[in-house]
């Protein structure tokens, strides 16, 4: 798979994008979602954790820079949100590394705050608004540095 791309125009569709994050799960545990400020990676990033089973409830961790869910089968699922972080050290401060390779799925919102750590391979989500403002343009590919 080069990419595969999803036109949205309600959050009910947010599942068949999930689907295909889930079947690239195999291929790389960090998914970095890219998008603008309201573009929807939150949302996205909650159907994709209850259709994977967390009973968590899941919100962006802002403040906290990571939040751990977990799956109904007890397996730990990590939520990163870089925003706020101003330099690379931050990232090395929470232990960053530890969560990456830890085998588990890493859910990463605005990694371009951190692009350097990322790993030579992971699963891109571009997010970007539609023909409308309740449309969204969704691409998914495997990147391999």
């Amino acid at each position: 798979m080069n990419s595969k791309e999803f036109h949205i125009s309600g959050v009910e569709q947010l599942s068949e994008v999930s689907d295909c994050l889930i079947s690239l799960r195999d291929q790389a545990d960090i998914i970095a979602f890219y998008g603008s400020m309201g573009a929807g990676k939150t949302t996205l990033i909650k159907n994709l954790c209850h259709k994977m089973g967390v009973t968590d409830e899941v919100n962006s961790p802002t403040f906290a820079i990571v939040n751990e869910y977990v799956t109904e089968e007890g397996e730990s699922v990590y939520h990163f949100d870089f925003y706020r972080i101003k330099k690379l050290e931050e990232a090395y401060d929470i232990g960053y590394e530890n969560y990456f390779d830890s085998g588990n799925l890493c859910l990463i919102e605005w990694p371009e705050m951190i692009e350097p750590l990322l790993p030579e391979k992971y699963i891109r989500v571009d997010i970007k608004h539609d023909a409308t403002d309740d449309e969204r343009l969704i691409c998914c590919e495997i990147v391999n540095e």
